[in-house]
């Protein structure tokens, strides 16, 4: 059965929030100077070996890290369909992006400054292919190939992360339309407006997005909280759900997007530098800080800690200080991580366990909010006051701007996301039958088996 209507909470999200207002905001910031943009020079060796390595290591996020995450969070029965959306997605993704998701992220050459037209909100198609894009192009001063490779990298998580919200219920071919079509109708538009250089819409507002916490985290996330209630949640939801079949494997995936996500964040540098080194310490201080209160929090109100758990808050702390990971100081990290642990418990507890949406694997509560918490606060710990690399920023201003910008494309997110839905559903139906999801998709859409059960 199909579940077409948002509760009352999510369907008020769209209504009550002052969006004219919040418009007017950030339109008040286009007299900002945006972030710099970098102008080509001659290429260098260290950096382009730091992205390089940075590249392997986002990759390495997805496959194996977050595939085998989601796996050992799932039934037995399930583990090689959650395998096997991480794989079949992160190739789809990486051709689509090839063939013309680059250039219509990043080709800017028609774009204008501060004046809003289409090219605001999505880019060229001169580069479609990466025709044009010689062995010999440079951006900044490594290979514009790496530089396309790089970014390819983030449109693959974050295509891929939505998964584990309705994980164990949909068709594998519904997976894959729906992921296809949200990349180009979500994903594309909100890394341009965020990413696309002088003239993206965000860009302009002088909104600050160093890693990813709104290309990424905001739209993945809220992304998923539609797409689990529109599939609805899985059979015995909520009182008979299986406690995760292999959580070696599942830390084992935690442990490779910790790593990973040094380069995640740090590699948006696109240099060796010192701006490097500072997102590295901050990102892993982020994620410190918020498994201790994790940990702590889980300690006092179920009286033991889990390794879950803590693992969970680190994936918080990460997905926090992402869009912060090149602005703020070590202490603004700690707050970030530590704020991010207790705001993302409480959405991926309390908040789930009273709307009972089915996000089983908490995109949502970690990312959604995790990214939308990090976007905003980065408007106050980004300030030189606060160890923060920006001399004379108005805080007050930032913090308005920052929220526009991240309640925006938490909207957009989750009403196109709707709408592919639908559209999905129409074309080869979203859920696998009763008969299936007991089975398990291992054998229903796959006719294979991971363990002897």
């Amino acid at each position: 059965m199909i579940h077409w209507n948002l509760p009352k909470g999510a369907r008020a999200l769209g209504w009550v929030l002052p969006l004219p207002l919040l418009v007017s905001l950030a339109q008040n910031a286009s007299s900002q100077e945006g972030p710099a943009v970098q102008v080509p020079i001659e290429l260098n060796s260290g950096d382009t070996a730091w992205v390089l390595v940075s590249t392997t290591l986002v990759l390495l996020m997805t496959l194996p890290g977050l595939a085998l995450f989601y796996g050992g969070l799932v039934k037995q029965r399930n583990v090689l369909s959650m395998l096997m959306q991480s794989l079949s997605l992160a190739a789809i993704i990486s051709l689509l992006w090839v063939l013309c998701g680059y250039s219509l992220v990043h080709d800017s050459t028609a774009m204008v400054t501060n004046q809003i037209n289409i090219h605001s909100f999505i880019g060229g198609i001169s580069k479609l292919g990466l025709l044009g894009v010689k062995v010999t192009s440079l951006r900044g001063s490594i290979p514009e190939l790496l530089f396309a490779a790089f970014q390819l990298t983030f449109a693959i998580i974050a295509t891929v992360l939505m998964i584990g919200s309705f994980a164990e219920r949909m068709r594998f071919s519904a997976v894959l339309w729906f992921s296809s079509l949200w990349f180009f109708v979500v994903y594309i538009p909100i890394c341009h407006m965020t990413w696309g250089g002088s003239g993206g819409l965000f860009v302009n507002w002088g909104v600050i997005d160093f890693a990813g916490g709104i290309v990424v985290h905001i739209t993945a996330g809220c992304s998923a909280l539609v797409a689990c209630i529109v599939v609805g949640p899985r059979a015995g939801y909520p009182n008979m759900l299986v406690p995760p079949h292999n959580m070696t494997m599942a830390f084992t995936g935690i442990a490779l997007l910790w790593v990973g996500w040094l380069g995640f964040n740090a590699g948006n540098a696109l240099s060796a530098n010192g701006t490097a080194a500072s997102a590295l310490l901050v990102t892993h201080l982020s994620a410190c800080s918020a498994t201790v209160v994790w940990m702590t929090i889980e300690w006092v109100k179920l009286g033991r800690p889990g390794v879950l758990g803590a693992a969970t808050g680190a994936i918080a702390g990460l997905a926090a200080i992402t869009p912060a990971s090149g602005y703020v100081g070590p202490l603004g990290a700690i707050v970030i991580g530590g704020l991010s642990a207790a705001i993302c418990f409480f959405f991926a507890t309390s908040v789930k366990k009273r709307f009972r949406y089915d996000d089983s694997l908490d995109v949502f509560g970690v990312h959604g909010v995790g990214g939308f918490v990090g976007t905003v606060l980065v408007g106050i710990f980004a300030s030189s006051s606060l160890g923060g690399v920006k001399e004379r920023l108005d805080i007050g201003h930032q913090v308005m701007v920052q929220s526009a910008a991240a309640t925006i494309a938490l909207i957009y997110s989750m009403l196109a996301t709707y709408l592919l839905l639908r559209l999905t559903h129409l074309i080869v139906g979203l859920r696998v039958t009763g008969q299936s999801e007991q089975q398990g998709l291992d054998l229903s859409e796959h006719e294979e088996r991971g363990y002897s059960y």
